[in-house]
């Protein structure tokens, strides 16, 4: 079954693609039910009907299991086209038949999703005709660029007039369009990175320092090819980025990973980057105050300006097809079976380094992210000893988040349940720092759906509560498989480990989490450790249970709050 999909040849090495484009980095962990105890009763917490854990919860011996196998050097990192990804698919599908699970597509538990590897071959200097003079932006000191555009051709701009236009953002729910009365066809866009709450936090615009979508640069790109533009530059900026420079040029220099269909979504003949020092001089080359007009770009009613420049360049990429799969099995609803409850995760990692000799080169990615896999596994055989519900509840294992959260979005494209019948999903990703039991969960991207209040409801039936992620400027929501869902209206939870251990307090699970990033994260070092405490990972597995069998047996239609960027797509949907 795995005809076409021989081009990885070494995914790890392209591990700069992951910062940028894959799952974020795993926040800390949280306690474990009774093996045992069945809840007799439904729990009523804050208006909810909590439902009752089957019996015997979560097993954390078969989840260990599940965990060790998917992470241990036989399955080779589970590199999308390779012999760990034959292993890993086949396991998956062998426990979900297991469990009783149905299969998710049709007849088929498995989705071939189509790909493309595009690996830069040529890439010229972006000329800049400015003022009478001709100024070269050169690889990688002041800029890159890119095509996503297939085929082998040259794709590029000649002459195309550059446009200074603010963050690139039209926001209707927030009255904010950076590029009204503006004609950008053929044209080239300077855009700066984050949005305008970034940088004015205390002005009420936007979110504030969190993120929105509108701050990711995926946005940017997507925006910019809407509005007709043929190439797109972002002004690099460490502090609102959230990474240096030497992540952007890493990131973007090795091969890039695209869906082979891609329907009729426009793609601009280059994206790319410039420095903040590249984008100064060019604003001053043209009488511009940098600090200035980014002041400006943040204030409500900016208007875009021409930099009386032209610029000229191209790429030009070679082209390998591929094939990975996306894994899913259904537990049938009984009344309403063309409503899904998703549960998700990402069975793919970085494969392994083939330069270094033996195991040492095996990215097994234990935490990132057998654990999320694992625990929907173990998710799926809760499900299924509860019984169906009202509603179907799929648990979908999806492919290439490591690698442009490709599998997620060919899910999204071409969905088992549309997005209207699709009544929430439920992602696990770097679930766990297996630190033991805590008192909180994690919510990423807090604050965005109704879901919150179902989990807050089911954690405060434990004496648990939420509480936000540290750095929501970073846009962490934005960099996971649940946000393709997001982006198709679907409102999608991203809870993950807590902070506040039951008996150690903050900084022990703090210290667990310092230690995984700075030694493990997207290192051969994330692998299985047998001192692993599971106690916390079988609590908040349980309670994403409760959250979603409440979904699946209720008729409840969870909405993005009012404001959020994904609301209005919601509302059309379901109106």
């Amino acid at each position: 079954m795995h005809t076409r999909n021989r081009f990885f040849p070494a995914l790890a090495a392209f591990a700069g693609l992951l910062v940028l484009g894959g799952c974020d980095r795993p926040e800390p962990v949280a306690p474990e039910p009774e093996p045992d105890a069945q809840v007799s009763a439904v729990e009523e917490s804050a208006g909810y009907a909590i439902p009752a854990l089957p019996t015997p919860g979560f097993d954390i011996e078969r989840y260990s299991k599940d965990l060790q196998t998917l992470a241990s050097d036989e399955f080779e990192g589970r590199a999308p086209g390779s012999r760990g990804e034959r292993l890993t698919v086949n396991y998956l599908v062998e426990q979900l038949a297991e469990a009783g699970l149905q299969p998710g597509f049709g007849d088929s538990y498995l989705q071939p999703v189509p790909m493309v590897e595009l690996t830069n071959q040529e890439r010229s200097p972006i000329s800049v005709e400015q003022g009478g003079e001709t100024l070269e932006l050169t690889y990688p000191e002041q800029m890159i660029i890119g095509s996503r555009r297939l085929g082998t051709d040259f794709h590029g701009v000649e002459n195309s007039e550059l446009v200074f236009v603010g963050y690139g953002v039209v926001a209707p729910e927030y009255d904010w369009n950076d590029y009204a009365g503006l004609d950008v066809k053929g044209k080239t866009v300077v855009i700066l990175v984050n949005d305008p709450g970034f940088a004015a936090p205390d002005s009420g615009l936007f979110n504030g320092r969190a993120m929105t979508y509108y701050g990711r640069w995926t946005y940017k790109y997507e925006e910019a090819a809407r509005q007709g533009a043929a190439a797109a530059l972002i002004v690099h900026e460490t502090e609102p980025a959230s990474y240096p420079w030497e992540v952007v040029t890493n990131s973007w220099s090795g091969a890039q990973f695209e869906l082979a269909a891609r329907g009729d979504e426009p793609v601009m003949a280059l994206e790319g980057w410039i420095t903040v020092d590249t984008a100064r001089d060019l604003l001053a080359r043209a009488g511009l105050d940098y600090e200035a007009q980014k002041a400006r770009a943040a204030q409500p009613g900016f208007e875009a300006v021409g930099l009386d420049a032209q610029v000229t360049a191209q790429v030009r990429n070679s082209v390998r097809e591929g094939l990975s799969y996306n894994v899913a099995g259904r537990l049938p609803g009984t009344e309403r079976p063309d409503e899904a409850v998703v549960y998700m995760a990402h069975w793919d990692h970085l494969g392994r380094n083939m330069a270094l000799p033996g195991t040492a080169g095996i990215f097994n990615g234990a935490i990132d992210n057998a654990s999320g896999t694992a625990a929907v596994l173990e998710l799926a055989r809760m499900h299924a000893a509860a019984g169906p519900a009202e509603r179907t509840g799929m648990f979908l294992l999806v492919t290439l988040e490591e690698y442009g959260l490709l599998g997620s979005r060919h899910y999204v494209n071409e969905p088992a349940f549309a997005a209207a019948d699709t009544v929430a999903a439920i992602n696990l990703d770097a679930f766990s720092f297996m630190a033991g039991p805590t008192e909180d969960m994690v919510v990423v991207g807090y604050g965005s759906s109704e879901l919150e209040e179902i989990l807050a409801a089911t954690l405060e039936a434990s004496d648990r509560y939420i509480v936000e992620e540290p750095t929501p400027e970073a846009g962490y929501y934005y960099r996971s498989d649940h946000f393709n869902f997001a982006r198709g209206g679907i409102p999608a939870l991203y809870a993950k480990s807590g902070v506040e251990h039951v008996e150690l307090g903050a900084e022990h699970v703090l210290a667990i989490e310092r230690e995984f990033r700075d030694n493990r994260y997207h290192k051969p070092g994330d692998v299985f450790d047998p001192e692993w405490d599971l106690r916390g990972i079988a609590e908040d597995a349980s309670a994403l249970y409760q959250v979603g069998r409440y979904l699946a047996e209720s008729d409840a239609w969870p909405n993005w709050y009012e404001g959020n960027e994904f609301r209005a797509i919601r509302d059309r949907q379901r109106p």
